[in-house]
C-alpha cells in the first residue's frame, strides 16, 4: 500500500467510526428519555440498565445501521477530498479510478468482515440480553411469568404429533399429553399421559400415569371396511396395550419452544438458527420465511458494504458546486431508497410467496446494477 492508499483508508475508517458512534450515542439518549418511567418502574439501579440492557442495545442499533453509516461516510470524507480538488489532482497524475478504488475496497472488506462475524455470532447474544429486557420490564404488562398458556399441538418428526393442555412455562409441565405416530396414514403407536414435566436431571419430558397402545396391521386388513375390522375380530388388528406408572420420553421438543417468541430470530447465532429452521421443518411448522430471511440477509448485509461503498464514491468524487450538500442528500436518499426496499422484500416473503433468498438479495441485487451504472458514469 502506497501513501494514497494510507491516506484514504485512514478518512474512510475514522469518518465511519466517529459517525457511527454519534449517532449511536443520538439513539441511547432517544430511547433512555422514551424508556425513562419504564426504567424507574423497575427499580433498577444505572449499572443494572446499562449492563443488561444498554449492553444489548447498543450492538443492535449499530448493526442496524452500520451499512447506511458507511454509505454516508464515503459520500461525506470523498465529497471534501472533491471539494479540495484532491480527487482531481489524483486522476490528473495518471492515477485511474479503479486504482484509486483500491483503499476503499480495503476498507470495505474489513468493515464487511466485522459486520459479518458480529451478524453470526455477536449480535444475536446482544439481542438475546436485549430481549429478555425488553420482555422483563419493558413488555411487563404482556409478560406473565408462571402462567398457564394455551394448549399445543405439534409436530415433531414427519411422523409423530404430540400435544399437551395448559402448558405453565414457570414449572415446564402439562396437565395431559397425547403422542400419535402415523405410518400409511393409520395410526400405529398411542400414547397418553395424565401429566407431563421437563425433567431437568435428564433432559427429557417425564410423563405420569401413562397409557401406551400399539397397533399393527396385517396384509388381511387391507380393503376391509365393517365392524369387524374395526375391532379387530377378524385378527386382522392386532393392539398392545399397557399401563406405565411414569416414564421419561425424549423428544424433539425443549421447554423454550412451546410458548411464541417473537425475538427467537434475532436470539440465535447463525448455527443456532439454522439448526433451529431444520427442526422446525421436521415439525411442518409455517411460516418460516421470516427466519430464513433473516439467516440469508446476515449474509446478505455485508456484501451491501462493498455496493454503496461503490455508489458512494461514484456520487462524491466529482467536485461540484455547493461542497458536500448535495452529494449527501443524493446518498441520503439511495439509503432510505435501499430501507424500504429492503423492508418490501422481507414483507413480500412473509406474507407471499417470494423466496427468502430473493427477498434478501434483491436489494443488493437491484443497488448492484445501479452501482454499476454509476461506476461508468464516474469521472475516469
Amino acid at each position: 500500500m502506497k501513501i494514497l492508499d494510507w491516506y484514504i483508508l485512514k478518512k474512510f475508517l475514522v469518518t465511519f467510526f466517529f459517525a457511527i458512534i454519534m449517532i449511536t450515542i443520538i439513539a441511547v439518549i432517544i430511547d433512555t428519555s422514551e424508556k425513562t418511567d419504564d426504567f424507574v418502574k423497575s427499580g433498577l439501579s444505572t449499572k443494572e440498565i446499562i449492563t443488561q440492557y444498554y449492553f444489548g442495545f447498543i450492538p443492535f442499533i449499530i448493526s442496524m445501521i452500520f451499512p447506511l453509516i458507511v454509505f454516508i461516510a464515503v459520500i461525506f470524507f470523498t465529497s471534501k477530498m472533491a471539494g479540495r480538488s484532491e480527487t482531481v489532482a489524483i486522476l490528473a497524475n495518471g492515477i485511474n479510478f479503479n486504482r484509486m478504488l483500491r483503499p476503499y475496497f480495503i476498507g470495505a472488506f474489513i468493515l464487511s468482515a466485522i459486520l459479518w462475524f458480529a451478524n453470526q455470532y455477536i449480535i444475536p447474544k446482544a439481542n438475546a440480553l436485549r430481549s429478555d429486557f425488553q420482555v422483563r420490564v419493558i413488555d411487563k404488562n404482556s409478560y406473565q411469568p408462571g402462567g398457564n398458556t394455551s394448549s399445543y399441538y405439534l409436530r415433531v418428526d414427519p411422523n409423530t404429533f404430540v400435544g399437551m393442555r395448559y402448558y405453565d412455562t414457570s414449572t415446564k409441565a402439562a396437565s395431559g399429553f397425547f403422542l400419535q405416530r402415523i405410518k400409511d396414514n393409520k395410526v400405529v403407536y398411542n400414547l397418553r399421559a395424565e401429566s407431563v414435566r421437563w425433567d431437568t436431571v435428564h433432559k427429557n419430558w417425564k410423563l405420569e400415569n401413562v397409557f401406551e397402545r400399539k397397533i399393527g396391521f396385517s396384509p388381511s386388513t387391507k380393503g376391509v371396511e365393517g365392524e369387524n375390522a374395526a375391532f379387530g375380530t377378524d385378527n386382522s388388528l392386532r393392539e398392545q396395550v399397557r399401563q406405565i406408572p411414569s416414564m421419561n420420553l425424549n423428544l424433539n421438543v425443549l421447554p423454550n419452544e412451546l410458548y411464541k417468541d417473537e425475538y427467537v430470530k434475532d436470539k440465535l447465532t447463525t448455527p443456532q438458527l439454522v439448526n433451529f429452521i431444520h427442526r422446525e421443518e421436521l415439525r411442518g411448522a409455517e411460516g418460516l420465511n421470516t427466519l430464513k430471511v433473516e439467516r440469508y440477509r446476515r449474509n446478505a448485509t455485508p456484501v451491501s458494504i462493498f455496493i454503496l461503498t461503490v455508489i458512494g464514491v461514484a456520487v462524491s468524487a466529482r467536485k461540484t458546486r455547493g461542497g458536500s450538500g448535495l452529494p449527501l442528500a443524493i446518498g441520503i436518499v439511495m439509503a432510505a431508497c435501499f430501507v424500504v426496499m429492503d423492508r418490501f422484500s422481507t414483507v413480500f416473503s412473509q406474507k407471499g410467496n417470494l423466496h427468502p433468498v430473493i427477498a434478501a438479495w434483491v436489494p443488493n441485487l437491484i443497488f448492484s446494477c445501479l452501482a454499476l451504472y454509476m461506476y461508468k458514469k464516474a469521472p475516469k
